[in-house]
Order: C-alpha cells, then sequence, then structure tokens
C-alpha cells in the first residue's frame, strides 16, 4: 500500500520506515476513493444540470451557478486527486488531522480533509514552537507526479523547539529551492507563522502588505483573496466578490494557476489599464508633468458633465391636436430637477423625459381638470383598468419632432471617451471646466482628435463613465420602452377583438382588461439586454498588487469599485519609480481611505544573500531608508558579469545545462520571448521571478531614482543566478 503513495528516493530511506508512513498511506488510499467517487457523482450531476431547461430569469441564472460550481470542483479534484492534501497536524491528545485544498469526506460523511481556509486548519499554518496552537507535530507532505517524494515532521512542546526549527526550515528552503516555472506555484504547503496572519486578517478597512523585494507580498495577498473569498462572513454579506488588480498583463498570466489551486476560481483578475475599453492599447504617457497634470482632473470631468444638464431657457411652441402647448423655461429646469443627486447622466435622461412629458400632458388637458373624474373614467362595471386616457396625448408628445430634437440638444446620451477628447481638443474649454489651470498648462494638455489615448487618460476616461452611466443602456432602455409600446397596441387590439366577441354569460373576456392580466402581457416581451461590465464593480474586497506605482486617478477609479473600503494592499515605497515620500497611512488618506493599517515582511525568502549584496547599494544610495530585506539563504553563486557579445551563447549553455527553470532578459528587446527564455522590460518585470536573470546594460535604465528602482526591481527577480551583461 505504501508503495502507491510514497515514493521516496534512496537517500530518505529513513523515512519510509513503515511505522512511520503507513498510518498515511491508509488514509490517502481513502481519500483517492473519495477523490474518484466525488468526481463521478460530480459529473452526473453536472450533465444533470446542462440538460435542464433554462426557464428565463432567475432560474437560467441558478442553474447556470450551480453549473459552474460543479465544474469548478470537477477541475480541482480531477487536476490535484491525492495532492489534494497537504499534509496532517497531531494534536496533544493525539488526534489526527488531514489538511487539504478543499475539505473532503467519504460517503459516509467522515472528515478525510480538512479546508485549509477552515479554522481547524489553522494551526497547520499558525502553529510555531513558542507558540504550538495545541499541537504535538505536524507532517508537511512534497508531492511530484502525484506520489509523495518527501516529507517533514515538526515536533511541538518541550524539548522541541531545536528539531522542529531545523525540519520546518528543510521544509521552506526545499520549496525555495525549486526550478520556477511559467506560472507561480501556491506555497500552501510552507506558509509560515506571520504570513498566515496576514492572510486571516480581518477583511475590515484596508490592510497594507508592506515589504520588499522577495518577502512573499505577492503570494500571501493571493492566498488571502481565497481565504477570504471562503471564511469571511463580511465579505459574503456584502456580496460582489473578490478582484486582483495587478501592475501589468505578464503578471496575470503568471498569477493565473494560484487562485484555482487554492480552491478558488470565482475572484477576477485585471490590470487598472482594464477597466476602461480604451485601455487596450494605450501608450504609457511621456511626459511627467502632464502625467501629473492630468492625475488631478477629475472635477473638470465633472464640469464638463455638468454643461449639459442646463435647463435650455428659450421657450418652445409645440403644436398638438390642433392645440398649442407651450414648453417654458421653468418647465425644463422642473424637468431637470426630476432625477435623484448621484443619478449617472445617461440613466437621468429618460427620467428628465418622462417628467417633462407629464408636465405638458398636465398642461394638455387643463390645470384644473377634475382629478377624480379623471380617475373613475378609467374604470369599467368590473372594477378592471382601462388604457390610461392620458396615453395618446403623452404618446403624440413623445413622438414631436421639435420637442425629441430640443430634449436631444438639452440632456443628451454622451460617451465617456467624447467627454475627455473635448477636454484636451479645446483648450479654451478645459480652462472653463478646470479654471485653475494656467494657460499654459492647458496647453500642454492639448492633443489632436485621432490621437492614441495614453495610461494617464484612462482614470478620467473611467471618472466619465462613472459619471455618464452606460450609453448603450440608455439606448437599451429606450428601445425596450418602444417595444413594450407596439406590445402593449397590438395586444389591445386583440383584446378588444376578444372582448367584443364574447357571447358568455359572465363576460369572462373582460377580465383582459384587469392590471394584473396587463402587466403580465408587459412582462412578456423581454429584454435583450447586454453583457454587463464584469469590472464595473461593487466588488466586496480589492487586492492592489505593486500599489505604490498608483496615482491618486487610479486609486479613485479602484475606490469607485470598493464602496465598502475593503481592500489589500500589497507594495513597497522603495520599489517606486516616481518616488513615494509619505507613509502608507498619509499616502492612502489622500485618496479618502481612514482605516488602514499595516502588516510589514521584512524577510527575503526569494533573493540568495549573494545578490541581495548587489542589489541592496543600488537602491540605497538613491533611497537610504529603503526598507531592504533580508535574505535567509544563500545560493552558493556569486553575481557574474559577462561581455554583450557572450550573451547568445550564456543563454545556450543554461538551458543546455537546466532541463527545468526559466531565465528571463530583462533590458534587450531583441532576445525573443519564449517558454523557457522571457524577454521583457524593467517595468514589466515587476511581480515575476526567474531562477536565472541576466540584466543587460543595466546603467541604460536610466539616471536618478526611477532608473536606480528599475536596477533594483531587475536584480531582485532572481531566485538562482544573476548575470550582468554590459560592452
Amino acid at each position: 500500500m505504501t508503495d502507491d503513495v510514497f515514493a521516496l528516493p534512496a537517500r530518505l530511506a529513513a523515512k519510509a520506515e513503515p511505522s512511520l508512513i503507513d498510518a498515511d498511506a491508509r488514509h490517502l488510499a481513502r481519500v483517492a476513493a473519495a477523490v474518484a467517487t466525488q468526481v463521478a457523482d460530480l459529473r452526473t450531476r453536472l450533465e444533470d444540470e446542462r440538460l435542464k431547461p433554462g426557464g428565463g430569469g432567475q432560474a437560467t441564472v441558478e442553474r447556470d451557478l450551480e453549473v459552474h460550481r460543479l465544474a469548478s470542483r470537477v477541475r480541482t479534484l480531477e487536476r490535484y486527486g491525492l495532492d489534494l492534501c497537504l499534509g496532517r497536524i497531531v494534536a496533544a491528545d493525539g488526534e489526527v488531522t488531514y489538511i487539504g485544498r478543499l475539505g473532503l469526506t467519504d460517503r459516509d460523511g467522515g472528515r478525510l480533509l480538512v479546508d485549509w481556509r477552515s479554522p481547524a486548519a489553522e494551526p497547520f499554518f499558525g502553529a510555531t514552537a513558542a507558540r504550538p496552537m495545541g499541537l504535538a507535530s505536524r507532517r508537511r507532505y512534497r508531492w511530484g507526479r502525484g506520489r509523495i517524494v518527501d516529507y517533514w515532521d515538526e515536533p511541538f512542546g518541550e524539548g522541541a523547539a531545536a528539531a522542529s526549527a531545523l525540519d520546518e526550515d528543510a521544509a521552506l528552503m526545499a520549496s525555495l529551492g525549486a526550478s520556477r516555472s511559467s506560472r507561480m506555484r501556491d506555497v500552501l504547503a510552507t506558509i509560515q507563522a506571520d504570513q498566515d496572519g496576514i492572510i486571516r486578517a480581518s477583511s475590515a478597512g484596508a490592510l497594507v502588505v508592506d515589504g520588499g523585494p522577495g518577502t512573499g507580498k505577492t503570494v500571501v495577498a493571493l492566498h488571502r483573496a481565497a481565504y477570504l473569498t471562503y471564511a469571511d462572513a463580511r465579505l459574503a454579506a456584502q456580496g460582489g466578490g473578490v478582484l486582483v488588480v495587478g501592475p501589468h498583463r505578464p503578471y496575470l498570466a503568471y498569477i493565473a494557476d494560484v487562485l484555482p489551486s487554492l480552491g478558488e476560481d470565482s475572484v477576477r483578475t485585471c490590470t487598472v489599464t482594464d477597466l476602461v475599453p480604451e485601455g487596450d492599447g494605450a501608450a504609457p504617457e511621456t511626459d511627467p508633468e502632464v502625467a501629473r497634470l492630468k492625475a488631478s482632473l477629475d472635477l473638470a470631468v465633472e464640469a464638463a458633465v455638468a454643461l449639459y444638464e442646463e435647463p435650455p431657457t428659450a421657450p418652445l411652441v409645440l403644436d398638438i391636436a390642433d392645440e398649442q402647448v407651450r414648453v417654458t423655461a421653468r418647465d425644463w429646469a422642473e424637468a431637470f430637477a426630476a432625477p435623484e443627486p448621484g443619478t449617472p447622466h445617461n440613466d437621468a435622461r429618460d427620467e428628465v423625459w418622462q417628467a417633462l412629458l407629464g408636465i405638458l400632458v398636465r398642461r394638455f388637458r387643463g390645470d384644473d381638470a377634475d382629478e377624480e373624474t379623471r380617475r373613475e373614467d378609467q374604470f369599467d362595471a368590473y372594477g378592471l383598468g382601462y388604457d390610461e386616457p392620458d396615453e395618446p396625448v403623452r404618446l403624440a408628445l413623445s413622438r414631436h419632432r421639435d420637442l425629441v430634437e430640443a430634449m436631444g440638444r438639452a440632456w443628451p446620451i454622451l460617451e465617456a471617451a467624447d467627454i475627455v477628447a473635448d477636454l484636451w481638443e479645446v483648450p479654451a474649454y478645459l480652462r472653463r471646466c478646470a479654471p485653475w489651470l494656467s494657460a499654459a498648462e492647458a496647453a500642454s494638455l492639448r492633443r489632436d482628435p485621432d490621437a492614441a489615448w495614453t495610461v494617464a487618460d484612462l482614470p478620467l476616461i473611467d471618472t466619465a463613465r462613472h459619471r455618464l452611466g452606460d450609453p448603450e443602456a440608455a439606448r437599451r432602455r429606450r428601445a425596450e420602452a418602444a417595444r413594450r409600446d407596439a406590445h402593449r397596441a397590438q395586444m389591445a387590439s386583440i383584446v378588444e377583438d376578444l372582448i367584443a366577441n364574447d357571447d358568455t354569460e359572465l363576460r369572462v373576456m373582460s377580465m383582459l382588461r384587469g392590471q394584473d392580466l396587463k402587466a403580465q402581457l408587459d412582462a412578456s416581451v423581454a429584454d435583450p439586454g447586454a453583457a454587463a461590465d464584469r469590472l464595473a464593480g461593487p466588488f466586496a474586497h480589492l487586492v492592489v498588487d505593486e500599489a505604490q506605482e498608483l496615482t491618486d486617478a487610479e486609486w479613485r477609479s479602484l475606490l469607485r469599485r470598493c464602496p465598502s473600503g475593503s481592500l489589500t494592499i500589497v507594495g513597497d515605497r522603495a520599489q517606486a519609480r516616481h518616488g513615494f515620500a509619505e507613509t502608507w497611512e498619509e499616502r492612502l488618506a489622500r485618496v479618502g481611505m481612514r482605516d488602514v493599517r499595516r502588516s510589514p515582511l521584512s524577510v527575503n525568502y526569494r533573493t540568495p544573500a549573494e545578490i541581495m549584496a548587489e542589489a541592496a547599494p543600488v537602491i540605497l544610495a538613491e533611497l537610504p531608508d529603503a526598507n531592504v530585506p533580508e535574505s535567509i539563504r544563500t545560493g552558493g553563486l556569486p553575481v557574474a558579469r559577462r561581455p554583450r557579445a557572450a550573451l547568445d551563447a550564456l543563454l545556450e549553455a543554461w538551458l543546455a545545462a537546466h532541463d527545468e527553470g526559466v531565465a528571463c532578459v530583462i533590458g534587450d528587446p531583441s532576445i525573443p520571448d519564449g517558454e523557457r527564455v522571457r524577454s521583457l522590460g524593467p517595468a514589466d518585470a515587476k511581480g515575476l521571478e526567474f531562477d536565472l536573470v541576466v540584466l543587460v546594460e543595466p546603467e541604460a535604465f536610466g539616471t536618478g531614482l526611477s532608473g536606480a528602482v528599475d536596477r533594483y526591481v531587475a536584480m531582485t527577480r532572481a531566485t538562482r543566478e544573476l548575470v550582468i551583461v554590459e560592452g
């Protein structure tokens, strides 16, 4: 039985002693059987759900959610199999608990694996020799191709501190020394106690995970996202899910496997530029001063939209059914005041229109009309409603060309990109909306109408989208209203024919005039709708990585999507290319966050000490107070220097010598980007890690703080080797 699960190499023969592993082997055999049974059962249920008729509305949504849930569970079980088990803990009273990526029970309900996010699993990650949390021992597995290739035992209690520390470090070092791949791996089996405290911290307010390169900030934040989604009742009550925001697309590709491997695939991911459609292809803003000015122009966008919400002052006379109806400035002002404050511009347009039509209908019928008589006239002998007698007048007004055109000019449907483009095109218009700008500043922001968007434009486009609402939704509502009107007219004609030909004694066809039936007829016209913006929010929690780089405008775009103020903020002030002189608390207070707490990480797990010794002086020369983390391991390889001509041969030799692992060339775009050799600029390497980093002409990255940060970031991507190529 042990041969089926344990595949320990000959050098670990002592660990293969049956008395040490037989109990685990028997338990894992039960896990394997339960996984096979559950996969078969889930596939049957999944097929049954897929064959169910949608039924429309909420029934279809519930069916689709169940299909997604079942398919996700099947994928996880099939992907990991026995690897679902991370290890075990033994309590002081002898109770053994096995910890898994997911919870698992057998057919009789017996617990086989406890989900790593549950309270019962917390000691597996949080126990230390000084704080054993009721444990007698902990065992961590190392898996390879579905079999256990090593394991580490850590005893707790009196006299166990030294042995515990030794074996705990062995498990950690084995994980850190493993070759990297093109995808980040989760670190569930080796999460440290300080990291676990961050992962399980309350979701209330903003938690800043502050640490230098290699401290595990990103992987901790991703584990926290999975944990909160599963375990935090606060997030479940708020709804909306979790959004992870990363610095660039290579980062999103790198972390793509982490959340599913943690049992959570409902968390969404994006970059800041993905928040608006115009972000696809947006170029960096080359002028730092222009970028600075754009980051503070949210109020200019608000002022530009407000110019389209000023009621007309000129009177308008309409000819309706041989009568004249006068539209006054007071009518426009009353209609424009109808929407609730804060209603998006495009959403409010229909409210303004309906309010204006109501004012004009009342005027057409006469302000002194007998309202009680009008209400009585609307019902027949059965108390069932006829059509609204004002409807013909309202319909005539709504189709009057002059009124429709006047409304279009007074409160047009607006596009977010058009609002921002207009500001850049005409400096005088920009100064009207942003009077605090000087003439020279406004002129520096001028942009040709056909120029490409820049990254600095995107938060302002997002501000405009938030202020305006979805123009397509407004158009769909109007099209839907037209469909309902046509459908109502058609059904009214059918009803009248049925009533006219009803020869029953009780004239039951008259019931078709009832309001309930009328509502049912109206509801039978389905709104085709459109796909919702999956990044519009609101989200219950945001995870923001490389947060030290965000501008005020970008922060406001994110915070609009998280009204709860629940965030995990990941960053390092020493890696901010444009400087970060404030504290995190001061920086976040500037964009409206008050409930901020900080969890520092100071141990560098990734970067060998030899590399860190060369990287630290690079950043300390520009930032003497930089939080440079201390490496806990050595790599045995000094930083090498090679001539530029040796670059190709260097890569070929490394690939020939290493069957696994990934190298990255930073600073030479002529190197093709491949599966095991990446080619990136220093900015796009942020958040990533590689076995070998080849840094090409690092002095060409620039001078001052931004150049120093780029060199520091690039050097600290290496987990084993760093080679600097110059000349």
